[in-house]
């Protein structure tokens, strides 16, 4: 698809920054500015974005001639007991907004499973239509710890978010290098990792991000580890380095000595 290029490199590849948590999840003050995360981390190489209508409607100009992949699903917020599982917004709608790509949720083993997967289903048959990417979050227990998000229950939503029609799989790292290796292998769609909460240890997360693309991940899609830094650039900057130049992660992790001045 055309679109897809707008998405990846032409080594296949791509490092997406997700801002589309603030639909549902309290981002202040780290999003207070969304201009000045989304300029700094297109500065620091990153791909595209992923995100909501009204961000990407609000800062057109930050995002003109990049990357964009908007979210579909949603309709709940941390202040209720249920994870939010509607298609809010047509395909048409997104278009219009300039998007590249859609994106929507595959919660397996939930009490929405049927629900998220027929909402893919729906937006795989439309997206083929217009020629547009459709990114698959595939979550086993959603966003809870079960069932769990081990290599062999990742490796089985990664394989039915693709058979739905997905073009991408945004997706946990899980199990072994050599597991996570299966994962990609059994999945005939590019596979990029998620960055998941907040890590205490981002040199650690840069570790995992190399020993997915070395076990050929096709990139990344890692938002709060991002934008919340004080300045994204030198994190975006790392996982740039990993991906697109082969990067180890410990070469990687030297330009975030500037990150504390």
């Amino acid at each position: 698809m055309r679109r897809m290029r707008n998405l990846f490199r032409a080594d296949g590849k791509t490092v997406i920054l997700p801002i589309d948590h603030g639909a549902a999840l309290n981002v202040l003050p780290a999003l207070a500015d969304p201009a000045r995360v989304i300029a700094r981390s297109f500065e620091a190489g990153a791909d595209a974005v992923l995100t909501t209508f009204g961000i990407a409607g609000r800062y057109e100009r930050e995002l003109a001639g990049k990357g964009l992949i908007l979210r579909m699903d949603g309709g709940s917020s941390q202040l209720s007991s249920g994870s939010g599982d509607a298609l809010l917004y047509s395909l048409e709608a997104a278009l219009k907004l300039g998007a590249d790509g859609v994106a929507c949720m595959g919660f397996l083993g939930t009490d929405n499973e049927k629900t998220t997967l027929r909402n893919l289903a729906f937006l795989g048959e439309k997206c083929r239509d217009w020629g547009v990417p459709l990114m698959a979050e595939m979550l086993p227990g959603g966003f809870t710890s079960s069932p769990a998000k081990n290599a062999e229950n990742v490796k089985l939503a990664c394989r039915i978010g693709a058979e739905l029609g997905a073009s991408i799989i945004k997706t946990n790292y899980a199990g072994t290098p050599d597991e996570f290796g299966e994962i990609v292998a059994g999945c005939f769609v590019p596979v990029v990792i998620l960055g998941g909460a907040h890590s205490a240890d981002f040199r650690e997360l840069l570790e995992t991000v190399a020993a997915s693309s070395a076990k050929g991940a096709a990139g990344v899609a890692i938002g709060r580890n991002i934008w919340g830094q004080k300045d994204p650039y030198y994190r975006m900057k790392a996982l740039c380095g990993i991906v697109h130049e082969g990067m180890g992660a410990a070469d990687a992790a030297k330009g975030l000595e500037a990150e504390a001045r």
